[in-house]
């Protein structure tokens, strides 16, 4: 399958450092939360999957950013990592988090599709 660039949201819906918007996909066979979240005025997206142990990482729905909103935190083993590359900065981390591929034109935020990475349904 060649990439494709899918809409996922309003530019507006990603405010920075603020709640996140969530989005399916398909990893490696199996369905899978990723999120959306906006960092320094750019738009970026991991699958929602801690590395530590594949769990969540949000708080609470769509919550990510830690108090200061400087970090990506995961509520259940404390691992932290950065918001724009999701590199581990600290805690039980193995590896970074699995980004995903963001564009943003036209004040509407697409993803983009890759052989790791497809959309739940066409």
């Amino acid at each position: 399958m060649t990439e494709q660039a899918i809409p996922l949201c309003n530019a507006s819906d990603l405010a920075e450092g603020g709640r996140a918007v969530p989005f399916d996909v398909v990893f490696r066979g199996e369905t899978c939360r990723a999120f959306a979240i906006r960092f320094e005025k750019r738009p970026h997206a991991f699958l929602n999957r801690c590395s530590h142990v594949a769990m969540e990482l949000d708080f609470q729905p769509d919550r990510f950013f830690d108090d200061t909103g400087q970090w990506l935190l995961c509520a259940t083993h404390g691992a932290v990592y950065k918001p724009d590359t999701g590199e581990c900065a600290g805690g039980p981390c193995r590896g970074g988090l699995v980004k995903i591929a963001l564009s943003e034109r036209d004040g509407v935020v697409h993803w983009h599709t890759d052989w790791n990475l497809q959309p739940l349904a066409f």
